[in-house]
């Protein structure tokens, strides 16, 4: 006879990542629709991302261009993502022009999140620019409440910005600033320094859809608040 809580827990075990993979997927798509973003842009976005960022199809073309080689210092490989790097900044820089944010705005919110994201990370050889938990939701979350405070008179601009903000500050404030005392530590062996080097899941990546939901959260928080009032 089956024993049917034995069927059931299997059962669980085989949805339980299927449901996960579901929430991550409603949560990034909800993400980029409030950048102004369809859903399967969203999707076209993440899977360009991730299979570039991991270099899936180097074998195919007979080079890598998924860690794209910028200079090298001693035995430091220094280079940069297209995933987890190059497509956010692409991303940012669509974002200003289509959205007509002032580059002030961009400025003041990325000089905030870069600030944090300096003192929330740290560069170890054996792992490179690295942030640990909690400390790596900080600059998502200034990242927020930044956008919101500078895009105060039109949230339409909220999302997008807080997403430039999270990713180019991180960028700076974690990668840019901290090379430096990256590539100072002394090494033996030929060894990568790679900006946005764990692609979707680089710490650049996740802040900007992070500092985006975070967005959402506050912004429609607000909009309830004026609705009640």
């Amino acid at each position: 006879m089956f024993d049917l809580t034995q069927i059931g827990l299997y059962l669980f075990y085989i949805m339980l990542p299927v449901l996960a993979l579901y929430i991550v997927y409603l949560i990034i798509t909800k993400a980029f629709e409030d950048m102004g973003f369809s859903s399967i842009e969203a999707i076209i976005i993440v899977f360009v991302s991730y299979i570039f960022g991991e270099g899936l199809l180097d074998a195919y073309v007979g080079f890598s261009f998924s860690n794209m080689h910028l200079f090298s210092h001693g035995y430091w490989a220094v280079g940069i993502n297209l995933g987890g790097a190059v497509i956010p900044i692409i991303l940012s820089v669509y974002l200003i022009i289509k959205n007509k944010i002032k580059l002030s705005m961009v400025f003041l919110g990325v000089i905030i999140v870069a600030i944090i994201a300096f003192f929330v990370t740290t560069p170890i050889p054996e792992k490179g620019i690295v942030s640990v938990f909690p400390y790596w939701l900080l600059p998502a979350i200034f990242a927020s409440f930044a956008s919101i405070f500078l895009s105060w008179k039109n949230f339409r601009q909220a999302a997008p910005l807080a997403y430039i903000s999270g990713v180019i500050g991180v960028l700076i404030g974690a990668d840019f600033l901290h090379l430096p005392e990256l590539l100072s530590h002394p090494i033996k062996e030929m060894t990568p320094a790679v900006i946005g080097g764990a692609d979707v899941f680089d710490m650049i990546f996740i802040t900007g859809l992070l500092a985006v939901i975070a967005d959402g959260i506050l912004v429609h928080h607000k909009k309830s608040k004026e609705k009640h009032s």
